[in-house]
């Protein structure tokens, strides 16, 4: 019995795309995935003789916490760093522990292979991330990565710890997932990326003992047909970032008139209304400090974005300060999860009793770029 690898067909963190009730497609997809009959014993039966030693799940999602740059409850594991060399350290132990195939790419995404009775099959894979944002939670992308099961399955499982899901330290979110999605664009961007110290990607890579030369980066694609099947256990989160800037006339606080006064301040402080004014109209979900602007709708949430430009334009002119940058600093298209994966955990809940709510993720996880 493994204690320790995959959550399976029960519980992911995905885009759901709406109900589904064909419990015979489901059956035969979640037959295809794990290599037995499925139960017929309606819910509440049980589908298979996976159990989860809940027990062992806990205590290395504990064990990981501890790799940490804040106190505890809170965890802080930012890319390449100690902790984070530290935590990918641990999980490739376990990995090697339970017999796995493990392997990493040029930048660090690690995968832990279970090779099925038919290896030949294309592999279903599941992971997340262990880096973590300053004083973030211990189950943050943890939980994905440290799931459990226990029987030899028919096709190939593969467990992946995506590098970088967090964009702490060089503002780019799922740096990994992306790469293996095949963007040129990060490709290029990460030559000559640097984080606020000034440390180039290559240079951090390379302190946490990753060589990489900028041609290895495209070494990182993954062929589209390398899963045949990919499920993300996550929490919900998630960021789409604006950034804005305005620039006034600061004077002294008796001697400069009302009148005379050009407040960046106060510009800021009216757009952050507009914000609001223009995400209520819409439907939209958005926060303002840095702007947050997310919709499962792209041409909705397009609209809101050109909106709120437009307010930062004439506010600047109405209040006479400069508007002196409006930046999308990170836009992608939402992604819609495959339905036969959405019907067949839908399947398995079933089976085993389990209560569960099919919900549309607004966060950014790997999964979004795995769809690709």
């Amino acid at each position: 019995m493994l204690p320790f690898i995959l959550s399976l067909l029960l519980l992911a963190g995905a885009a759901a795309v709406g109900q589904g009730h064909d419990d015979a497609a489901a059956r035969r997809t979640m037959e295809e995935f794990a290599g037995f009959p499925a139960s017929d014993d309606g819910e509440g039966g049980r589908a298979s003789p996976l159990r989860v030693d809940s027990d062992s799940l806990q205590r290395q999602v504990h064990e990981l916490a501890s790799f940490s740059d804040s106190p505890a409850p809170s965890v802080t594991r930012v890319l390449y760093s100690d902790r984070d060399v530290q935590a990918r350290r641990y999980i490739k132990g376990i990995m090697k522990q339970l017999g796995l195939s493990v392997r990493e790419d040029a930048v660090g995404n690690i995968f832990g292979r279970w090779v099925g009775s038919e290896a030949e099959l294309g592999a279903v894979a599941t992971g997340s991330h262990v880096d973590a944002i300053p004083f973030s939670g211990k189950y943050d992308g943890v939980v994905g990565v440290l799931g459990a099961s226990g029987f030899q399955p028919k096709r190939s499982l593969e467990v992946i710890m995506f590098t970088s899901e967090e964009p702490t330290r060089f503002g780019i979110s799922c740096l990994g997932s992306r790469l293996m999605a095949g963007s040129e664009e990060l490709v290029q961007s990460l030559k000559r990326t640097v984080d606020n110290h000034n440390v180039s990607f290559v240079d951090a890579a390379d302190s946490a003992g990753y060589k990489i030369h900028p041609d290895d980066l495209h070494n990182v694609f993954l062929n589209q047909d390398a899963y045949f099947a990919f499920i993300e256990l996550h929490i919900e989160q998630g960021p789409i970032f604006i950034k804005v800037e305005f620039e006034g006339n600061g004077g002294h606080a008796g001697a400069v008139l009302m009148p005379a006064r050009n407040d960046a301040g106060l510009a800021a402080a009216e757009l952050a209304l507009a914000v609001e004014k223009h995400v209520l109209e819409s439907g939209s979900i958005d926060t303002v400090g840095t702007v947050d602007i997310r919709d499962i709708d792209e041409k909705r949430r397009n609209d809101v974005i050109e909106k709120v430009h437009k307010s930062a334009i004439d506010i600047s002119k109405i209040r006479g300060v400069e508007l002196s940058e409006f930046k999308i600093i990170n836009q992608d298209p939402p992604a819609l999860s495959d339905k036969s994966v959405i019907n067949a955990m839908e399947f398995a809940a079933k089976q085993l009793g389990l209560e569960y709510k099919l919900m549309i993720s607004r966060a950014y996880h790997d999964s979004l770029f795995m769809a690709r």
